[in-house]
């Protein structure tokens, strides 16, 4: 690793509300907590509001923005990553893989560490000294959990074995025979601690239990373990096989998470546990999978959690950080704590005992006819606030701009398979999901105003054909250790049920949303189509929205949501009253991740990522431009 310097985070629930003890401590950190001035942590600060209470750029001058500056990231450059600003410093990965410092005024480059391997494209947190003299960068490179310093670029060499921490140390297994445990996650940063979560190491049967690690910031040292599949003895345990930790894997928070540094509270949202679409070989509700989990940051210790999935059969994993804001809620003040999921349903709780602050009922589903399948016959539907997804299918619903022949192809899909509501699980027949796994919400889609009660979705439609299959007699698809001779694998090849050359979507636009939630009455506000396809607009049709995002919002204090799109290349500025389009650029390119709102001298700065086709982006779209970060600010003038 080199550095180049030039000057220049039984039941529907098992909720349990603990005394708080030690976790009122404050969190050291060059921020005061809640001031939401600077974007000094990854999606803006650890409680992952994406919110700035800055208010220069405003609604009667959105639209004269204007470029400050470029960064190129040249080949193999990552258009998703979400930036730490520091005073005039911004930190983000460059070119190949490197970790950079730039002038956050003028983009100009001050130090470049160059990793070898990949690295977490996400974002990067920081930790810094009471005294402010010892400023640290964390982030994952190779499964490993890397130091540098935040002012040189230099590796802290002090810090675990020349800077680095290998993430399966810890783990309860022979790790040797574990691939190196790499994620685009990078944790959260509490006192002196970078809590990780591990990924499931892949997506097979025999993926592994992704805990959360709590490592010292200056010597890498492991300081507790929360364990996702419980051990014997654990809280939980009694409901899993006695040998789950060695036959089950995933219930991982692959995504994000959020640390509230006045309650001292870790929120980790998990995912399914594996294999994704077929859970034979393991019978029950899953217990932390598909679960918001409110940890004691101090110490690892579980406070409270909510499953917002049984036994999950779709790979509806819990994609993005939990959002802190204060609501009005009968009456009174409550420190709340909301969750945007896979499914289309945004669920909401206090915080510190989470209780939910609209019912959540137990809702019969429709039944599993797979061999040995076990399907919960219920699942946690919450009563309020409304879903800002579909989450029921028909015929009814193809896509009009297809053409004539995909069309008839589509109508034959819904002829030969099981489809239905959002709970119909997979079959050997072939089961069409809605919203689909890569549906609803997805990793930084959605910012909230922490002091209005309000929140702002990034939602979307993307159904799949979830058809189970037995693998080759002499398939080398890794298998569960300790499971029953009887235990059929089955898995579902991934099937987005896109149609034709231009790769479009077998269901009826919108494709994607912007859904305005008042959480303190739990309704809408208000939804619109998010961004277009250019291919359609070309033709005079609008208001489809984009197929498929991937990031979100930026939320300021002047009432403006930033967010860039995927289909038609653009980035734009909403009024958050009422959904109106303020200001839009157009690119050359996809435009992703999560947007970031600064200062440096007095002066306002929105920074976007640009690059690549995105994901599932229509194939007819001309080849993207080159991937860069674009900055705008007001004229200086």
């Amino acid at each position: 690793m080199t550095v180049s310097i030039s000057k220049g985070i039984a039941a529907s629930a098992i909720v349990l509300a603990v005394g708080l003890g030690a976790a009122q401590a404050k969190d050291m950190g060059p921020a005061k907590p809640f001031d939401f001035k600077a974007w000094d942590q990854y999606l803006g600060g650890g409680d992952s509001s994406q919110y700035s209470s800055l208010t220069q750029i405003d609604k009667s001058n959105v639209s004269k923005l204007e470029i400050a500056w470029t960064y190129e990231l040249g080949p193999g450059g990552s258009p998703n990553f979400n930036p730490t600003i520091v005073g005039d410093t911004l930190y983000a990965m460059g070119p190949k893989n490197s970790i950079v410092a730039l002038n956050a005024a003028t983009g100009k480059e001050i130090w470049r560490h160059e990793n070898k391997g990949r690295v977490g494209n996400r974002g990067i947190n920081q930790w810094v000294s009471k005294d402010g003299k010892d400023r640290r960068l964390f982030y994952i490179v190779n499964g490993m959990l890397t130091s540098i310093d935040a002012k040189t670029g230099e590796t802290i060499s002090s810090f675990g074995k020349d800077g680095m921490v290998d993430l399966r140390l810890g783990l309860d297994r022979d790790i040797s025979k574990l691939r190196p445990l790499q994620t685009n996650n990078p944790g959260r940063v509490y006192k002196n601690l970078i809590i990780i979560s591990l990924p499931a190491g892949g997506a097979s049967y025999a993926a592994s239990p992704a805990d959360i690690h709590a490592y010292d910031v200056h010597t890498g040292k492991l300081k507790w373990v929360f364990h996702t599949i419980p051990a014997p003895g654990e809280f939980g345990a009694d409901t899993l096989p006695p040998d789950a930790r060695a036959s089950i894997g995933g219930a991982h928070n692959w995504s994000e998470s959020t640390i509230d540094r006045k309650l001292g509270i870790i929120y980790i949202p998990t995912g399914t546990a594996r294999y994704d679409f077929y859970g034979a070989n393991r019978k029950g509700d899953d217990l932390f999978a598909n679960s918001l989990i409110a940890i004691d940051a101090n110490t690892g210790k579980r406070l409270w959690h909510f499953q917002t999935v049984h036994h999950d059969l779709w790979d509806y994993d819990n994609p993005e950080a939990p959002k802190l804001l204060t609501v009005m809620h009968d009456g009174k003040k409550v420190e709340a704590v909301a969750l945007a999921t896979k499914t289309g349903f945004v669920y909401v709780f206090d915080r510190r005992t989470g209780k939910p602050l609209w019912p959540i009922k137990e809702t019969p589903v429709p039944k599993s006819d797979v061999p040995g399948e076990y399907a919960s016959p219920t699942q946690p539907i919450p009563t309020a606030p409304p879903p800002f997804e579909r989450q029921k299918i028909s015929p009814a619903d193809i896509n009009p701009y297809l053409s004539d022949e995909d069309k008839e192809k589509a109508r034959q899909i819904f002829a030969d398979s099981r489809y239905g509501t959002i709970f119909t699980p997979p079959s050997l027949k072939g089961t069409i999901s809605i919203p689909g796994h890569q549906g609803g919400a997805n990793w930084g889609g959605s910012a909230v105003d922490p002091k209005k009660g309000e929140m702002f979705v990034v939602g979307r439609s993307l159904p799949t054909l979830d058809k189970l299959v037995q693998p080759p007699k002499n398939s080398n698809r890794p298998m569960p250790k300790n499971v029953s001779a009887e235990f059929i694998p089955y898995f579902s090849p991934i099937n987005f049920l896109t149609l034709g050359r231009a790769g479009m979507t077998i269901i009826a636009p919108p494709w994607s949303r912007l859904t305005a939630y008042d959480l303190n009455k739990g309704t809408i506000k208000w939804q619109i189509p998010l961004g277009g396809v250019s291919m359609l607009e070309k033709k005079g049709i609008t208001g489809t929205g984009g197929q498929s995002p991937r990031g979100g919002p930026a939320l300021t204090a002047s009432g403006l949501i930033f967010v860039g799109t995927t289909t038609d290349r653009k980035v734009h500025a909403y009024d958050e009253a009422d959904g109106k389009l303020l200001w839009e650029h157009q690119f050359d390119a996809a435009c992703e991740g999560v947007p970031a709102v600064y200062e440096v001298n007095g002066r306002e700065y929105v920074f976007f990522n640009v690059g690549g086709a995105g994901v599932f982006g229509i194939r007819t779209d001309p080849r993207p431009g080159p991937s860069r970060y674009v900055v705008f600010a007001l004229p200086k003038s």
